[in-house]
């Protein structure tokens, strides 16, 4: 497996409240986890270095080679809840860090085919020839897309784009999705916070990938979020057969 990642805090941040981890099995498996925290003071900081902490010591402790796609699964549901209840409870604990949180998206990639979580509005893309959007994000203005009362170009824009409707560490419980996709021998799988999906268009994203050059992939995508104004913390991992 091809692995490359690349944070940054962008242009106009002072700070980098994204997190994330990678890493690889010796059965050729890889696992990814990007988060991008969110919360006053430091608490976005706080919130998504331990959500990712805590995914990826529970990834680490759970993995076994000969896991059945249901484990797996059961796998990321246990970590991400995991995760929403240690956010939760030091926010709860601390006055400074109360109402942090952070969203997540998280990859397990074995035999051509890619599990994913998440919740929040980071992303995961599958780059086939098209550029294809797998997650579908959990804020206010995909709620008024599902209804109909917006179009998603008119999302793209809309006033209340950043409002999550689901997050690590928000609430007691957290609302979880699952996908599963076929990742074939040129496919790419591309993780990411807003940071890159809010600054940088589908067509742009194709245009740095296309060319197979997977090593320089997350550096491209996080310099070209900068090239179009670099308005938030970016983070991207790719993930290649």
């Amino acid at each position: 497996m091809k692995i490359v990642a690349k944070t940054d805090k962008g242009i106009v941040r002072a700070s980098n409240q994204d997190a994330y981890a990678v890493g690889e099995f010796p059965d050729e498996v890889a696992w990814a986890i990007v988060c991008d925290g969110m919360g006053g003071h430091a608490g976005g900081n706080i919130a998504s270095a331990l959500a990712v902490k805590v995914i990826s010591d529970k990834i680490n402790a759970s993995y076994r080679e000969n896991m059945r796609d249901s484990s797996i699964r059961n796998m990321l549901d246990s970590a991400l809840t995991a995760a929403n209840m240690e956010v939760y409870d030091m926010a709860e604990a601390d006055p400074e860090l109360r109402g942090m949180g952070t969203t997540v998206v998280c990859a397990i990639v074995k035999n051509g085919y890619a599990f994913i979580a998440h919740a929040g509005d980071s992303r995961a893309y599958i780059y086939d020839g098209e550029l294809r959007q797998i997650t579908t994000d959990h804020s206010y203005v995909q709620t008024l897309v599902d209804i109909g009362k917006i179009t998603k170009e008119e999302a793209e824009h809309h006033p209340n784009k950043n409002k999550i409707t689901s997050a690590i560490g928000a609430e007691k419980m957290i609302d979880i999705d699952f996908d599963e996709v076929e990742l074939n021998d040129e496919d790419v799988l591309i993780l990411c916070t807003d940071g890159l999906s809010n600054y940088v268009s589908s067509d742009e994203m194709i245009s740095e990938v296309q060319d197979g050059k997977y090593y320089a992939f997350a550096d491209r995508l996080v310099k070209k979020a900068n090239y179009n104004g670099g308005g938030d913390n970016v983070t991207v991992v790719a993930i290649s057969k």
